[in-house]
This record gives structure tokens, sequence and C-alpha cells, in this order.
């Protein structure tokens, strides 16, 4: 029987994300604190002669919304790989979607790195690790540090990814994923540009999430949260607005529409916290995930 090789890379949320004006190439700057939760996309790959895509998605994934042919992002990173070693890059691969498809939680940019990383291993490519992290930039700016995990800066379009220390402090999330569809990040930041023609060509800086971290204070951190995609993301969805409002009042710390959006995320002050407010949203109809962080980024769960 053909080994089995699975990889797990979690979700991010920003903690921070601040936008600077478009740059010549039309990406924005970004100066962002990534953190990486306890929701997770496994990819496992199988040995083959040819390349075959699967899923398995949970009941509060959008299936329908993830192409299993080579517009895959897990087949970029096939392609990638290929192009590197300049060897065919096959296997049976199944992606396991635990992360909102269009959710602003990078779970796209998880089965990348995932993938890199199963791939490489199932097919004993030995690839550098500056090698991955350079085509983990190549194929998207939330890659990187879906290989890196834990709590990370992130500056030019994201991808240039500096960890920071985990610290003591877990932080405890109730995750609201969308029931009407996905928000398209294109979308979201031409309107980010609609609504702010004059915003600096350098983005926030991220003082105060950093310094929150620093000191291990989740009600600092909480007021200190800061998202500039929130405002063009809740203009056109306002629902989402209503959303932090209530969860707000549920108890949250402080709700937040996670990057892009739609997804809407909740720090809460501890574990109990969080389980409450999901209860309480449970009720309400919605969707309400439970998890913590920082965890670590893409790794092996089974295989060689």
């Amino acid at each position: 029987m053909s080994e089995r090789i699975t990889v797990r890379a979690p979700a991010k949320i920003n903690l921070h994300l601040g936008v600077g004006a478009p740059r010549e190439d039309g990406f924005h700057p970004l100066e962002t604190v990534y953190t990486s939760i306890g929701l997770y996309d496994d990819v496992a790959a199988v040995a083959s002669s040819e390349w075959s895509l699967g899923l398995d998605a949970a009941p509060y994934v959008d299936a329908s919304a993830v192409p299993l042919d080579d517009t895959n992002i897990v087949a970029a990173a096939a392609r990638a790989l290929a192009a590197l070693h300049g060897v065919p890059v096959t296997a049976s691969v199944t992606i396991t979607k635990g992360i909102p498809v269009a959710g602003g939680l990078a779970g796209g940019s998880a089965d990348a790195a995932a993938a890199l990383v199963a791939l490489d291993r199932l097919l004993d490519l030995q690839t550098a690790d500056d090698d991955l992290l350079r085509l983990a930039a190549e194929l998207g700016s939330d890659v990187p540090f879906a290989l890196h995990g834990g709590h990370a800066l992130g500056t030019g379009r994201g991808e240039i990814v500096t960890p920071l220390p985990a610290g003591d402090a877990v932080l405890w999330w109730v995750v609201v994923p969308s029931t009407s569809g996905g928000l398209s990040t294109p979308a979201v930041y031409r309107h980010y540009d609609e609504l702010s023609p004059s915003v600096s060509p350098e983005p926030a800086p991220a003082t105060a999430v950093l310094s929150a971290l620093r000191a291990g204070d989740v009600v600092a951190l909480a007021a200190a949260l800061h998202n500039d995609l929130q405002a063009p993301a809740v203009d056109l969805r306002p629902d989402l607005g209503d959303l932090i409002a209530a969860g707000e009042a549920a108890g949250a710390l402080r709700g937040l529409v996670s990057g892009s959006g739609p997804t809407v995320v909740f720090l809460c002050a501890d574990a109990d916290a969080a389980r409450g407010l999901a209860g309480v949203l449970q009720e309400d109809g919605h969707t309400a995930l439970v998890a913590n962080g920082p965890v670590a980024g893409a790794h092996l769960v089974n295989g060689l």
C-alpha cells in the first residue's frame, strides 16, 4: 500500500491589517500581524503516476466554491515544485477543508502551504527552506505565513514574514463563517480604494498590537485590533456590522472582520467565555466555531 502523507495547516487571523495606497505593480503595501488559530485544512497525498485532486469539506464549508481542476492552488503548488526540481510532481491528493472558502481566513493559502510540504515529503524532493518560502510567496501573499504559523509580522504585500515570539497568552476566538457567500478579496480592496482615495502610501503601523502581544495582555490586544479592510467589507455587507455588534453585546472583548471577510472573529477573555459566546450565536442561527491559538504552521500529521 502506498504511503500516505498528511500535512495540516492553520487558518490565520490578522490582528492588525494596515493597508497603504496601491503600488505601481497594483499591489497594496501592507503592515500586518498574523496569528494562527486551531482551525485547519489537511492535505493528504499518495504516490500516483497521475495527478488527481479530491475534496472532503466540513458542513459549513461551501464545497462548490473549491475548484478541483488546475486552477486550484494545490495544483499550482505541485507545478511550482515540478518547475523548481525539473521532475514531474504527480500524486493523488485529497483536501480536507475545515477553513471556510473565501472567508478572509487564508484557507487557500493553508492548502498551498500544506501541499508544498506534503508533496516535497512524499516525493523526497528535499526542497531547501529558503526555496520553499520563495515558492510560497510566489503562490500567494499569505502562503509563507501558513508555513510559519504562530504570530508573525507581515510586510511588503504580506509575503515578507518575520516570526514573532509566541508569548504565554493563549488567545480564544469564536469564528463565525458567512452563510451568504464569500467576499472577493480584489473587490474589497477596490472598494477600499474608493472609500480611501487619499490614503497614505505607508500602511498604518502595528505598534499597539505588537505592544499588547509583548505584554501578553488580552484586553489591551482586543482594544488594539485593527483592520483597514473592515469598513469596505461592512459597507459591501452591512450584516457583518450587525453581527459584530451582536457578538460584542453578548460578551466578546472585540469583534473583527477577518482579513477581507466575510468571516467575523471574536476575541474572548478565556475558553469559557468563548464557549458561552459560541452558544449564544448558535442559538441565533449562526455557525460559531471555537478555536484558540497561536498554533503551529504547516506540519506533518502522519506519514514519512
